[in-house]
């Protein structure tokens, strides 16, 4: 399977059209938009899975050196740029291997005991933990979705919880860097959360804002008008006399609260709409409107 086919990109794509491309892609294969296509589930890991792997420059500079199996070389400390540590070196020719200092001493000590001292203990320490970024959409982020990890060939699901937002970290234990030496555990994988701006919504934490065009005679005269939700519109009453970039509050109808107690508040930030063009008669009446106004 070759990531670059998959989000149909070529090799040198830059991070901005991978990035287009998945948003794309997984939108058209998700899970819930094909509840009756059986192969869609499959196509969208195989799109996380390309992503999660050329969204990160370490990860995508790995792959593309070593290919499918770049996992095994990140797993055993490779860097980006380092040789094939498992291809043909042909004669004589001499192989670097880079060690750190602190674990070339435990090697060592593990093998010839640290020369009459006590035998050392095996290692203990964990793994290093990994961050990775998720990018997920406003969408997304309130109903809770799922993104798939990769590891050794292996696939995991990992469920995202309604209310996440940018930077909300999610621990799976044990997904990390493997241990330098045995008696070690694995480290942690956190997933770190990215929600993408929504063209209708604005986040303020738990709460959402958004935009509701208005004619001028409703919000001076006051009137009832539709406000989108998350779910469904609702109609709002606007007193006499709202004024344009006025919110208003509709309690419950925000983002879900991560710790399960409810939902955020939803404000709609009145926008005044006016006519771009009047009749000679209609410019008259708005004429004697303002003369009686100012009076």
């Amino acid at each position: 399977m070759d990531y670059y086919q998959v989000l149909g990109v070529s090799r040198n794509a830059t991070e901005k059209e991978i990035k287009s491309a998945f948003r794309r892609l997984a939108k058209q294969y998700h899970p819930d938009a094909n509840p009756n296509d059986p192969t869609a589930e499959e196509r969208f890991k195989q799109i996380n899975q390309a992503y999660e792997t050329l969204a990160d420059p370490t990860k995508r500079q790995l792959y593309d050196q070593f290919g499918p199996d770049y996992e095994k070389y990140a797993a055993a400390g490779y860097r980006p740029g380092q040789g094939n540590p498992f291809g043909n070196q042909g004669g004589n020719q001499r192989v670097n291997v880079e060690f750190d200092n602190g674990a070339f001493a435990d090697l060592f000590e593990s093998f010839f005991g640290g020369f009459g001292r006590k035998a050392h203990k095996p290692d203990s320490t964990p793994g290093r933990d990994i961050e990775q970024r998720v990018v997920i959409t406003l969408r997304e982020a309130y109903d809770g979705t799922m993104r798939y990890i990769s590891k050794s060939g292996q696939r995991k699901k990992v469920k995202i919880p309604p209310g996440a937002d940018t930077g909300t970290k999610i621990r799976i234990a044990g997904e990390g860097e493997p241990p330098m030496m045995s008696g070690g555990t694995p480290g942690d994988l956190y997933l770190i959360v990215e929600v993408e701006p929504d063209p209708t919504f604005e986040r303020d934490g738990d709460d959402l804002i958004v935009d509701v065009k208005v004619d001028a005679f409703t919000v001076m005269l006051g009137g009832d008008v539709e406000v989108p939700t998350m779910t469904r519109p609702v109609r709002l009453k606007l007193p006499a006399g709202t004024q344009s970039g006025q919110k208003l509050r509709i309690s419950g109808k925000g983002m879900p609260r991560r710790k399960g107690d409810g939902y955020g508040d939803l404000y709609a930030r009145i926008q005044i709409t006016v006519p771009k063009s009047l009749t000679p008669q209609q410019r008259d009446m708005v004429e004697q409107l303002r003369r009686s106004l100012q009076e």
